[in-house]
């Protein structure tokens, strides 16, 4: 079973924050979760109508929509760039109502401490509080409150005048069977109230849960602006404000000398903002101020300068590389160096696999001076310091971790508690990539060596294989719950990696037969080989349908370098190519007929998209419009002019909703208009890495160094072949 069919289960409900602008999210300790536990809407990363709405309306009243969505206010707001906007007209005999949800991200828990609900509204005319429409409530298991009167809490509105009300939380009345749970909510209705037949508009902010403010002062003004142009973005940092009150960081612009105005807001313990002007010949002043719930404000920092200017197609792959390179520098755990599942999401969730991925960009970032070799290392001893305490069974680590202590995680619920050996062997493909790439830095590099060799030597991958044939391997293990998943790891998908680690090992190695009758599945009737033709393309290995999701190409390919080489299957270096191509080719057919499908856009991989997480693949029912910029910039080393067209497209077309402080967005949904909020551990790696292994296959030659590969490939059966050398 695909590992996409087991997280299918977990997390389809998910969905995602969205942020205003271009905002980055440089993580710290607690930015994540205190931001979750306060605000329920901020601003809309979809222009024209808010994802995350639907109203509706009976006539004779009236309801302004825009595709059944809320429209989004751009020139009149609190938390910029945008708000949103009620507009409506309340007949006898009709009525409407419009829900605005709570965006749920991966993990996040919804827990309001809050004993309150505080909304801004902004009328353009002014409107009496005897117009204003009703509020429901609906928790997250579906209770619901009767509707609330919210004249009864609200002064009439000032013309063009923000004004902050409080609904007491206590003040809804529960309408549903069982009782509706306040610090649960997850979406407000907003409802038909007064029948006045007249005409009104109203403008909506800033929407938080809770208590009242303990004081009413302005925080200090942000220090150390700094400002960076690339081609048509400018990246704006800050350092961090120390009050317990602060609620928002205001980014201010100015252009050719025009008064500042605030284009952005940015959460607390982030300190990274990016703005996206799409024209690179732009010169911008930008300061940047903090601010509380209250709207009181800091003054402002000193200003700091920045141009766009054009920039080369290789300048730009290194903007892209140092730009998803970030989220591992920058958002990581703190205490352990180890990446974070997602952000936004739960700050102390790490997720083994993505580190892995995360020890590769790592690299990539010391060997292009991002960073120095020196931090690389000390970040790379901290990480392998924690892993070296942390709970592991058998040697192999969860999937998930506890960053602040090192225990377990069981998110994917109570059976996966236990070793993850895919997890694993991502994380080792990154150690043993660092282990090489550091080994002669002095005494430090020698220690970080010692450490990797260590937790490599230490993988009893024999364990793994749970049956009394013992032919394969298995996926999961508990300590309570044994081989209960069993998941056997078999067909075409990102598992490879895991079988070419266990036959290596040094210590603990699986029979090289292993290799077939485990992961080519012979013998037990799975389809690995292809050979079939997609839109003239031929697929030597693909299992029974087009390849599946393009991270099958990523996963186990950015450390084991496929050119030159074959098993009795396939150069992989071709298939993978092949198999990138038939998925762009699929979006140029674009059989569903999705809004902006085409050679320039493609990359259908697994990703949470606008219902949550799907393993999109080039197939009509695994393909709901959904582009993974991962995709296609990740296929940069097999197929680099058809991902160079790609990354030019998403970033110079499309850059104002998928481009942020970590690169290109998780994915977007053009035919929805729905562009995900959030970074992927997993997603944001393989385009810093596969973009070097194209470039100077620097991690391919420093996996392929350890001594236990060359081996390895030999026992397998692994060929040269002139075929697939990427040339």
């Amino acid at each position: 079973m695909r590992r996409v069919r087991l997280w299918c289960a977990a997390a389809k409900a998910m969905a995602f924050l969205l942020l205003g602008g271009c905002a980055g999210t440089i993580a710290t300790a607690r930015a994540d979760q205190n931001y979750s536990q306060q605000v329920f809407f901020e601003n809309s990363l979809s222009p024209g109508n808010y994802f995350y709405s639907e109203g509706r309306a009976s006539a004779p009243s009236t309801l302004r929509l825009i595709d059944g969505k809320l429209p989004v206010e751009t020139a009149t707001f609190v938390s910029a760039p945008n708000a949103l906007e009620l507009q409506w007209e309340s007949k006898p005999e009709g009525g409407w109502s419009v829900a605005i949800r709570l965006y749920a991200w991966r993990n996040r828990t919804i827990e309001f401490p809050g004993n309150s609900l505080w909304i801004w509204l902004n009328s353009p005319e002014g409107m009496k509080a005897q117009a204003l429409p009703k509020l429901a409530l609906r928790d997250v298991e579906g209770n619901f409150t009767e509707p609330l009167a919210v004249s009864g809490f609200a002064p009439d509105l000032v013309a063009g005048q923000w004004t902050r009300i409080r609904l007491p939380l206590s003040a809804f009345r529960t309408a549903s069977l069982h009782p509706f749970e306040p610090h649960r909510l997850n979406t407000l209705v907003f409802v038909q109230g007064a029948a006045d037949s007249a005409p009104h508009t109203l403008f909506v902010d800033d929407i938080r849960i809770e208590d009242a403010p303990r004081n009413d002062h302005a925080p200090p003004a942000p220090t150390g602006v700094a400002a960076k142009g690339y081609e048509r973005h400018i990246d704006i940092t800050w350092q961090p404000v120390n009050d317990p009150d602060l609620a928002q960081y205001v980014i201010y612009r100015s252009v050719s000398g025009a008064a500042f105005e605030p284009i952005g807001v940015q959460r607390p313990g982030v300190n990274r903002f990016c703005d996206y002007t799409g024209n690179p010949h732009t010169t911008a002043a930008y300061r940047v101020t903090a601010r509380t719930s209250t709207l009181r404000e800091s003054p402002p920092s000193a200003v700091a300068t920045a141009s766009t200017h054009p920039m080369t197609d290789d300048e730009l792959l290194t903007m892209v590389q140092e730009a998803s390179f970030r989220y591992y520098w920058e958002a990581d755990e703190p205490h352990s160096g180890m990446t974070r599942e997602s952000t936004p999401g739960n700050d102390d969730i790490v997720a083994v696999g993505a580190s892995g991925f995360g020890i590769m960009a790592i690299v990539v970032g010391a060997d292009r001076g991002f960073i120095t070799r020196r931090q690389a290392i000390d970040r790379l001893l901290r990480i392998t310091s924690f892993l070296a305490t942390a709970d592991r069974y058998h040697g192999a680590w969860p999937h998930f971790l506890s960053g602040s202590t090192g225990r377990r995680l069981p998110v994917f619920g109570m059976y996966d508690n236990g070793a993850d050996l895919v997890e694993t062997s991502f994380l080792m493909e990154g150690l043993l990539t660092a282990r090489q790439y550091f080994k002669s830095d002095g005494p430090a590099g020698h220690e970080l060596y010692r450490r990797i060799t260590a937790l490599w030597e230490g993988m009893d991958w024999n364990w793994f294989r749970a049956t009394p044939k013992r032919d394969a391997l298995y996926w999961h293990w508990s300590p309570e719950y044994s081989f209960y998943i069993a998941n056997r790891l078999t067909g075409w998908n990102e598992v490879m990696i895991t079988y070419l680690e266990a036959i290596a090992s040094p210590t603990h190695g699986i029979p090289a037969g292993d290799f077939y009758s485990g992961f080519a599945g012979e013998g037990v009737g799975t389809a690995y080989a292809n050979h079939q033709a997609f839109y003239g393309i031929p697929l030597a290995v693909g299992g029974p349908g087009t390849g599946g999701p393009l991270f099958f190409t990523d996963y186990s390919f950015m450390g084991f370098d496929p050119r030159g080489r074959r098993d009795k299957y396939t150069d992989y270096f071709v298939n993978n190519r092949d198999q990138a191509l038939i998925n762009q080719a699929y979006c140029i057919r674009n059989p569903n007929h999705w809004k902006g499908y085409g050679a320039d856009a493609w990359g259908l991989t697994a990703v949470d998209g606008p219902q949550g997480y799907v393993p999109y693949e080039p197939t009509k029912s695994l393909d709901d419009g959904t582009i993974a910029p991962t995709g296609a910039i990740s296929a940069m080393a097999y197929t680099p002019q058809q991902s160079m067209a790609a990354l030019l497209h998403f970033y110079r077309d499309l850059g104002a909703q998928v481009w942020s402080i970590y690169g290109f967005r998780d994915a977007f949904n053009l035919e929805r208009n729905w562009y995900s909020g959030i970074a992927m551990g997993l997603n944001q790696a393989p385009m810093v890495v596969m973009i070097e292994n194209s470039r100077t296959g620097l991690i391919w030659k420093n996996f392929m160094a350890n001594p236990e590969i060359a081996p390895m490939l030999k026992a397998i059966g692994f060929r040269p072949d002139s075929t697939g050398t990427g040339d």
